[in-house]
């Protein structure tokens, strides 16, 4: 490959992964946001309307999910980077400048679909574009980037929100804080848009649409399709590898670090920057990522994931029955962290990208990102009531168990994709009955 091309290349990677910056920042910066818009809204004592503004982006994420594939086959994948890039930017002003309850849900929807449609298009994008020799690391990248969003939006809701023991202070996180939290995901979201103008098109797109004879009778594959026999197993494998990365449990430390760091022993001063800890964890080793999903594979770091987070959380669960607190609880959460990163993070959205044949990519792709974003809607409203009754250690023995079993379930059926052509992939993968 010439210098130019390759300079194209890393470029549509590059601004194809933004999404996954904004994908990372529009998730996580709410919970920076909570303690504040909550008093604004006037919502602080009614835990139904806290769910409500905590879950409105989830539902988006569903519904952008679900028609980010059928669309990307029509209009094509950059079109729908385009859009997202667009529902960003609109969602982030608008969510800043609501002025009632109901405005503010209907801009975190917006963010929601945007982050919905990122997430499935994204790493298509960039696997369809790129060379086998190189597909898993710049694909990686795509994940990369959700992690420096996380980063980002954990430290600007660290920085904005102020000291709330003054009163002073306490009226700008309530008057204006949340709403500069928000507004920071709004340069990076118009910068977006405008690269997303000076990217190629997939060339897979593009041969579905010039020839549409070499991939069936039209050029757009549908949910019938899909389900076809010969798909049934590699569907299986993708919507087992989507689930699973969200069952895994690791993203519970995310959204509910205030109690496992509590749990832990820790006051709210430790519990912050114990987070913030987590936050460094996951790009550190999201960069291995980088480095190794070329040398060692997708296959056996997916059981690395699976096999080693299934014991770290058997320890940890011990740990909390036995009371432990302190250094020891935080070194295992980032070990949970760290193994994540460099493993289920960013090789579940490589092998989504990789295993399904070019007719049905992004009809797949969607349904599986649909899937996890099912995942993690489950995951999210099942561990406090799951908490509450089993407590910390039985939470964690939990996803200990379905780690174990995930391993194995992989062990029989992950195939390894690193250095294959979409098309060779395809004639291993997918076995034609008809």
């Amino acid at each position: 490959m010439d210098s130019n091309r390759k300079g194209l290349l890393y470029f549509a990677c590059a601004v194809s992964a933004m999404g996954g910056l904004l994908f990372g920042y529009d998730w996580v910066v709410i919970g920076g946001a909570k303690p504040f818009y909550e008093l604004y809204f006037g919502i602080d004592c009614s835990p139904l309307m806290q769910g409500v503004a905590m879950t409105t982006a989830l539902v988006g994420c569903l519904f952008g999910a679900m028609v980010a594939g059928g669309a990307a086959d029509r209009f094509g994948r950059k079109p729908l980077l385009m859009v997202s890039a667009v529902l960003f930017t609109v969602s982030a002003i608008a969510t800043g400048l609501a002025e009632d309850f109901t405005l503010f849900n209907i801009a975190r929807f917006i963010g929601g679909i945007g982050i919905g449609v990122a997430s499935a298009l994204a790493p298509m994008y960039i696997a369809e574009v790129s060379p086998a020799n190189i597909r898993g690391r710049m694909v990686s990248l795509n994940q990369m980037t959700i992690v420096l969003g996380i980063l980002a939006a954990q430290i600007v809701n660290m920085l904005l929100a102020r000291d709330t023991m003054s009163p002073d202070t306490q009226a700008w996180n309530v008057g204006w804080g949340w709403r500069w939290m928000f507004w920071a995901e709004t340069p990076p979201a118009a910068l977006f848009l405008v690269m997303s103008f000076f990217i190629p098109e997939s060339p897979v797109y593009v041969k579905m649409k010039a020839a549409p004879m070499l991939v069936g009778k039209k050029a757009e594959a549908g949910l019938g399709e899909l389900f076809q026999p010969k798909y049934r197993k590699v569907l299986l494998l993708g919507l087992v590898i989507a689930v699973f990365q969200q069952w895994c449990g690791t993203n519970v430390i995310f959204n509910y670090a205030q109690e496992i760091f509590v749990s832990a022993g820790y006051d709210v001063d430790g519990m912050f920057i114990n987070i913030v800890i987590t936050g460094i964890a996951n790009v550190i080793f999201t960069f291995v990522a980088l480095y190794t999903i070329e040398r060692w594979g997708r296959r056996t770091l997916m059981l690395i994931g699976a096999g080693g987070l299934g014991l770290i959380y058997l320890i940890l669960g011990g740990c909390y029955l036995a009371g432990v607190t302190g250094f020891i609880m935080v070194a295992l959460v980032v070990s949970a962290i760290s193994v994540y990163a460099m493993t289920l993070g960013p090789v579940t959205w490589t092998l989504l990208a990789e295993i399904f044949p070019n007719r049905i990519r992004g009809i797949a792709m969607a349904t599986c990102t649909f899937a996890l974003w099912v995942g993690c809607c489950t995951l999210t409203f099942s561990f406090p009531p799951m908490n509450a009754v089993l407590g910390s250690s039985g939470s964690f023995w939990i996803y200990s168990a379905i780690c174990i079993c995930a391993f194995t379930f992989l062990l029989r059926n992950c195939p390894e994709t690193k250095g294959k052509s979409l098309e060779e992939l395809e004639k291993e993968l997918v076995r034609d009955k008809e």
